[in-house]
């Protein structure tokens, strides 16, 4: 009984979340802050004029030595980055005096050169993680440092304006290692589809259900745009974690999951799931009909790039609400794409962990890099700079809605989910003037794990865990894109696994697992 109270409170906390704007600290005199509005709910108050540290109100910035902090975070290099660095550096200078590197690394090519960057303790301040991006693993190899000091020193902003199950649910043996964004929770999996040429073609998507019933799409698609791909991916497709709805227990690249909807706690491969396999004979059919890229398994053309030529007509995607209207901005196909969600809506672990940012053990001001966190979840102009790019340069400003100029496409990372505090973010025209109220509403009903709040500490396995990847390498990217026959690869995959020490990884997980449930009893 106590255990399903303290999960219920954990997840009425969780799907509270969303609501929530980023308040300024209460001893901030600036304009850049989130204010209660009559609903109870938050909404931002933009300002551009504030030059509050906001949440670092004891940091006197001229005591401070200049420093350049290196931010590295996953998307495509922008052709007007130089200038966004410009603009961040004046006001970053004069609330933390620092100055800034991007360094975006492109979808494709991030797993190599993360990895590398990380085995040849390449100095970093800032860098982007997540769950499905090896966060327990790097921090079981020591990439990133202990954040507790720091965010208590530094990062009060923080703080105040993320909700705790955030911080809670990012631990790992009781430590944050990242700060995780502050977004939407609930999860769901779908797909994200060119509306105008489903008109074109005389498509009723409102039949869509399940990832079967695309094969008639695709096939008309096919036939009538042959220069146009049915199904772009650049790697997962609908085994995807958010399409099979299994938890990894915080950490979707290390092997071993339970059913995200069931009430079984029991680890296991994702290869024993049968909504897994049927996810893999999927693909491999839509794959071997001539729907997917030939190149899915090793493309490094992002699928923002792919849309931006005109000749993709859906990708997978993890669907929030307005996904379809970000991507349409971002793409240059405002008022072209539309979204179909195909699975249930969960909350699991991984989506306190969905998006980070951490701070490097290579970093050497670790302290200045968290007074930029936390500036990312607190001051509304750096966030958007970062975001958007400069105002009457790559957008204009009305309230909080942007318009695009014509140099909106020189600054259109498209990541904004992956930094700092989504709900300072300024909308595009384009989108819901709501957007951010859609977002709550998204997180109501979301069945939750019974794992919830459980992150797996890949210390005592590190070594097998290490061997696993390099399996996964091989074998998971061409097998979740359809691209080589499953009866030949699938068994020499689990094969290979367990040479591996995928049963010692499991065991592991399962005796954490358990641990935990217990505490929460």
């Amino acid at each position: 009984m106590k255990h399903m109270k303290r999960k219920a409170i954990l997840l009425l906390t969780l799907l509270l979340v969303s609501a929530l704007a980023a308040t300024a600290c209460s001893n901030s005199t600036g304009s850049n802050t989130a204010k209660p509005d009559d609903g109870g709910t938050e909404s931002v108050a933009p300002s551009s004029s504030s030059n509050s540290t906001e949440g670092n109100a004891s940091v006197d910035p001229s005591k401070l030595e200049p420093y350049k902090l290196k931010l590295v975070y996953e998307g495509a290099p922008q052709a007007d980055e130089a200038l966004v660095e410009e603009a961040l550096n004046k006001l970053l200078t004069e609330k933390i005096n620092a100055t800034i590197d991007i360094a975006p690394i492109d979808w494709g090519a991030w797993d190599d050169k993360t990895n590398l960057m990380i085995a040849s303790r390449e100095p970093v301040d800032i860098i982007f993680t997540a769950s499905w991006n090896g966060y327990a693993k790097n921090v079981a190899k020591g990439a990133y440092l202990d954040l507790g000091t720091l965010l208590d020193q530094y990062g009060q902003g923080i703080k105040d304006s993320l909700d705790v199950a955030f911080l809670d649910g990012s631990k790992i043996g009781g430590k944050n290692y990242a700060i995780p964004t502050n977004k939407e929770l609930a999860s769901a999996g779908g797909i994200v589809y060119r509306k105008d040429i489903a008109d074109e073609l005389g498509i009723d998507m409102s039949k869509i259900q399940k990832i079967e019933d695309l094969d008639a799409v695709y096939k008309i698609v096919k036939e009538k745009k042959p220069t146009m791909y049915p199904l772009y991916t650049t790697g997962g497709t609908f085994a995807s974690h958010s399409f099979v709805e299994l938890d990894y227990l915080g950490d979707t690249t290390i092997p071993g999951a339970i059913d995200k909807n069931g009430t079984d706690a029991t680890v296991k491969p994702s290869e024993e799931f049968p909504q897994y396999l049927n996810a893999l004979k999927v693909t491999r059919d839509y794959f071997q009909k001539g729907y997917i890229n030939r190149d899915a398994a090793t493309t490094q053309t992002s699928t923002l790039d792919a849309y931006k030529t005109g000749n993709v007509f859906s990708t997978v995607e993890p669907l929030k609400p307005g996904k379809a209207d970000e991507l349409a901005t971002a793409t240059g196909l405002d008022g072209k794409l539309a979204q179909i969600t195909l699975t249930g809506k969960t909350v699991a672990t991984s989506e306190t962990t969905g998006a980070m940012l951490a701070i490097s053990s290579t970093s050497k001001n670790p302290e200045r890099a968290m007074m930029l966190i936390n500036l990312l979840h607190t001051d509304i102009e750096i966030i958007n700079l970062l975001n958007f790019g400069i105002e009457g340069t790559h957008f204009t400003l009305t309230g909080n809605v942007m318009t695009q100029t014509e140099q909106s496409g020189q600054y259109a990372p498209g990541v904004a989910w992956e930094l700092g505090n989504q709900f300072l973010n300024y909308v595009w025209n384009t989108e819901a003037p709501d957007k951010w109220e859609q977002f709550k509403s998204f997180n109501k009903g979301a069945k939750s794990s019974v794992a919830l709040g459980f992150t797996f500490d890949s210390e005592p396995v590190k070594s097998e865990v290490g061997a696993l990847a390099n399996v996964l390498r091989e074998y998971q990217k061409v097998l979740e894109t359809g691209s080589v026959d499953l009866d030949e690869e699938l068994p020499k995959y689990i094969a290979d696994q367990k040479s591996a020490g995928l049963d010692k990884v499991i065991a592991e997980k399962q005796k954490q697992l358990n641990e935990f449930l217990a505490s929460q009893k």
